[in-house]
């Protein structure tokens, strides 16, 4: 059962595309948004969309190939775990950014 503690699997489209950062010592980090979405009846039985959005972060040789291969539109599964940060700014307002550190990544469909 400790494999199941703190695991996201998702299955969405990339908002836009991939954010890649090459650090000092050559290490990439990539930064991505993922939509995740239902369909369902409203009360006046209308089909509504209900889109999530969700934060991605991508290390190292998986950055690499997101650099590579994702764009906006792609369809992908990603699995990671979730994570919080925190922090101040000048002004002294705190904020929180909950993501989700990928660790795998399959390309599903074609880009749109």
């Amino acid at each position: 059962m400790n494999s199941l503690k703190n695991t996201v699997h998702l299955i969405g489209r990339l908002g836009q595309d991939p954010e890649v950062r090459t650090l000092d010592g050559g290490r990439k980090v990539a930064r991505l948004s993922l939509a995740t979405g239902e369909t369902y009846a409203s009360k006046d039985g209308n089909r509504r969309a209900a889109i999530q959005w969700h934060n991605l972060i991508v290390w190292g040789n998986l950055a690499g190939v997101c650099e590579k291969y994702l764009t906006k539109g792609r369809e992908v599964a990603i699995a990671g775990k979730l994570t919080y940060r925190k922090w101040e700014d000048s002004q002294g307002l705190k904020h929180t950014n909950t993501e989700i550190l990928v660790d795998e990544l399959l390309l599903v469909g074609n880009s749109k």
